[in-house]
């Protein structure tokens, strides 16, 4: 019997579990899967922290938005436990300052109204434009706001706006790669992933079409074809 490959997934900003539920379903086959918790520290060094104390002493790591800026921390302070990492919809740089003002304001809509509140507004950032109106799609996309809640969404932020620029790390990376971005993602587009491809040797870029931000959702057959060609790279 083939022995499996331990993988490590990361959710994004305001999600759970459920986004990578596609993944963990098709992949199960040859890798034991876990998803880790980024919901209950306010800082990517001790976010990182403590999914290395939670995860096998080597395993593969996938990570989509906050995911991947969370794996990159991963790799600063353990590459060696890291057998191969994927990155999906996700950016390298710091916050410039806009984008810290917008991730302040949604912390003050999601106090004042709910996180619902706050991941309706960020939904048309999320999926493609024409999923919009797919109510299965969306209602997962609220309910994982809903599990996450107003006090875990506040420590990512504030994680999140006080990430350093990532980009030194990319080129120590050397093991097998993966940079995945959906064609229509608004909120870390295709520009972003190839910056991060450009910076990692070797790796490989994947860019899936007709589809935004949370590709794991919304393209799942896609995106577990690319994981699974990754895991067995």
């Amino acid at each position: 019997m083939v022995q499996k490959i331990d993988l490590v997934l990361i959710p994004g900003l305001l999600c759970s579990p459920a986004l990578w539920a596609p993944q963990i379903r098709a992949l199960s086959d040859i890798a034991d899967v876990a998803v880790a918790d980024h919901t209950r520290h306010d800082s990517m060094r001790e976010i990182a922290k403590a999914i290395l104390a939670a995860a096998p002493p080597r395993f593969a790591l996938a990570g989509l938005s906050m995911g991947g800026y969370i794996a990159y921390e991963i790799i600063r302070q353990a590459a060696e436990r890291v057998t191969r990492v994927a990155l999906l919809d996700t950016g390298v740089r710091a916050d410039a300052p806009e984008r810290r003002e917008g991730r302040l304001r949604l912390i003050a809509l999601a106090e004042q109204d709910g996180v619902v509140r706050a991941q309706q507004e960020l939904l048309p950032l999320l999926i493609h434009t024409d999923r919009l109106g797919d109510k299965p799609l969306v209602d997962t996309v609220l309910q994982m706001a809903i599990a996450t809640g107003l006090a875990a969404f506040k420590r990512q932020q504030t994680a999140i706006m006080a990430r350093p620029d990532n980009r030194p790390v990319l080129s120590t990376i050397r093991c097998p790669s993966l940079v995945l971005v959906g064609r229509e993602d608004a909120l870390t587009p295709p520009a972003m992933a190839q910056e991060i491809a450009d910076g990692i040797p070797g790796s490989r870029l994947e860019i899936i079409p007709d589809c935004g931000h949370l590709s794991t959702l919304e393209r799942p057959e896609a995106v577990n074809g690319a994981l699974r060609a990754w895991l067995g790279a």
